[in-house]
């Protein structure tokens, strides 16, 4: 009966120590799926000036013949969000009423910046705009010389899928006053400064100034904001520039590289292009626009 009994206890005591190392070991286990892990979140973002409606423009380039070129653009590309400028209220109208996938927020006065972006995938978390100038609360204000009010909007988006947010800005800088591009510059990276520095920030515009200009520099120093089109790990058409003119279909070449997507926080650009898309003779804009592939990472 006593050897019953004591091989019982030894029994048990293996399974004891045994019970402990399973337990140890799926402890361990335990541990390393709550390090620190990563998500990432795929954005395509597109700048696009979308040319203001007017009475200038002739066959097959007037507002009206663009809208289902542009139309049929995006629905190739399928940009994910989308910073336009140039965008009057009677064109903002026909864009909502063609492009059914997106939201908008922007401006419904004077011709301003709009941020398109796809509703099933992404919230508002909140936004906001502000004019380029001493004034910037100021509606319309313009007092650095340039004669066209010029404006920026943001906004701080949420991805759906991830639950992760992201900045997004969209800027137009004008066309004539180089002190007001200059100055335009500074004030965006006064702005975004004040954005929550542990998230990611995309910037999209017509900045009316090449790779080799001093806003491109002001934005692009000093760890501020890069240059998404210098980061890519592919470019594709990087022999043209950005402005046609409704005629030109190099863009003027690489130094009129004049909208840019630019980026800062642990973000990635996997491919970057300048579109080039025409329907026979007819440009879409008198600027092509540029998409860029982003990967943003996260920590969980």
């Amino acid at each position: 009966m006593k050897k019953v009994l004591e091989s019982l206890l030894l029994v048990v005591a293996a399974f004891l120590v045994a019970l402990s190392g399973l337990s140890s070991g799926t402890s361990t286990g335990f541990a390393a799926e709550n390090k620190d892990q990563w998500t990432s979140v795929d954005v395509k973002a597109m700048t696009f000036n979308l040319r203001h409606k007017n009475s200038n423009d002739s066959a097959p380039h007037t507002w009206d013949e663009r809208v289902p070129t542009i139309r049929r653009l995006i629905n190739m590309e399928k940009p994910d969000i989308i910073g336009a400028q140039e965008v009057l209220y009677r064109q903002l109208q026909d864009l909502k009423n063609t492009l059914h996938n997106y939201n908008w927020i922007g401006s419904n006065r004077g011709e301003h910046s709009v941020i398109f972006y796809k509703e099933k995938d992404y919230s508002v978390l909140e936004y906001d705009r502000f004019w380029l100038s001493d004034t910037p609360k100021v509606i319309r204000s313009k007092t650095w010389g340039n004669h066209v009010p010029r404006m920026v909007i943001w906004a701080k988006f949420l991805d759906k899928k991830s639950n992760k947010p992201f900045y997004f800005v969209n800027t137009h800088f004008d066309h004539q006053s180089a002190n007001a591009r200059q100055k335009s510059a500074e004030l965006i990276l006064k702005v975004t400064k004040e954005f929550d520095p542990n998230l990611p920030v995309i910037v999209t515009g017509d900045f009316n100034a090449g790779p080799d200009s001093l806003p491109h520099q002001i934005l692009t120093s000093d760890g501020e904001f890069n240059d998404l089109w210098e980061k890519a790990v592919t470019r594709i058409n990087e022999d043209l520039g950005t402005f046609n003119g409704f005629e030109d279909p190099t863009g003027k070449g690489p130094d009129k590289r004049i909208d840019w997507i630019l980026g800062k926080g642990n973000l990635t650009t996997n491919e970057i292009e300048i579109i080039n898309y025409r329907k026979n003779c007819q440009f879409p804009s008198d600027h092509f626009p540029v998409l860029a592939d982003i990967s943003i990472t996260y920590n969980k």
